[in-house]
């Protein structure tokens, strides 16, 4: 059902983004790679999915706090492809401190990043998509696109704007046979958290196990990390025809965090 689709995911060089890739690659989807990262190990990753699911793969490394790099992004994945199927905004940093201390400039960074982009990506996707009479825009979110929590303002603040970015492309496209949705992970199982876990423990004199449980997962309900597998599969089941009438909706994935 997705085999020659194309599709453009923000961030997917490792982590998340990544996972999205290699789910989409799976079902024969050609995939635009975007992010960061040691050159190398991005061209390593575009090779492999090239080889291992037989599609084609490219990769652009357009920051995404540049208007101008964003459409030359979306100009290549045209040069190449001919046009636009999914979009994927994965993109994201993220900072912590009180309001009161907040560096200006990590404040602008991180709307620019989490939010605006998605904003600039969706403005090129949705006339390709509507071109082709078909689309998928999946946002991802967070729980804090739901809920808040101190020491976070432009990440809680930037999330809860792709809510309403989400339910307002939406509700434009919705005639248009395109979707548009966010998913909202809380923790997810990724390298990087694995990693702030010893970390965590030292500064705060704890366990390694009671930082994961008193403070990762002290919002989870079910008290388990969400998997990049899972957060990929979901993506994937909502680019399918069953999804076709599920669009403008923000889709928790936090083991319960928000049902609290």
């Amino acid at each position: 059902m997705l085999a020659d689709k194309v599709a453009v995911i923000t961030g997917s060089t490792s982590g998340i983004g990544e996972g999205y890739a290699r789910a989409l690659a799976r079902e024969k989807c050609n995939i635009v790679l975007n992010g960061f990262g040691d050159a190398e190990e991005i061209e390593m990753l575009r090779r492999s999915l090239e080889t291992e699911y037989a599609i084609r793969c490219l990769y652009s490394p357009a920051d995404m706090t540049k208007p101008d790099e964003i459409a030359d992004m979306f100009k290549m994945t045209v040069d190449a492809f001919g046009g636009l199927d999914i979009l994927i905004n994965n993109a994201g940093i993220q900072h912590v401190a009180p309001i009161a201390e907040f560096p200006v400039e990590k404040w602008d960074a991180i709307i620019a990043i989490n939010l605006s982009s998605a904003f600039h990506t969706m403005r090129h996707a949705i006339p390709l998509m509507t071109a082709r009479g078909w689309g998928r825009i999946i946002n991802t979110a967070s729980a804090h696109a739901l809920v808040a929590s101190p020491n976070k303002a432009a990440y809680v603040a930037a999330k809860h704007g792709i809510a309403g970015l989400t339910k307002t492309a939406a509700l434009e496209v919705a005639r248009d046979n395109i979707t548009v949705n966010a998913i909202c992970p809380g923790y997810v199982w990724t390298t990087l958290v694995e990693g702030q876990i010893p970390d965590t423990a030292r500064t705060r004199n704890m366990t390694e196990e009671q930082v994961i449980n008193d403070i990762m997962l002290a919002t989870a309900a079910t008290k388990k990390f969400t998997t990049i597998e899972q957060l990929a599969a979901f993506a994937v089941f909502l680019c399918s025809d069953a999804a076709e009438n599920i669009t403008g909706a923000t889709h928790s994935i936090d083991g319960g965090w928000t049902a609290q």
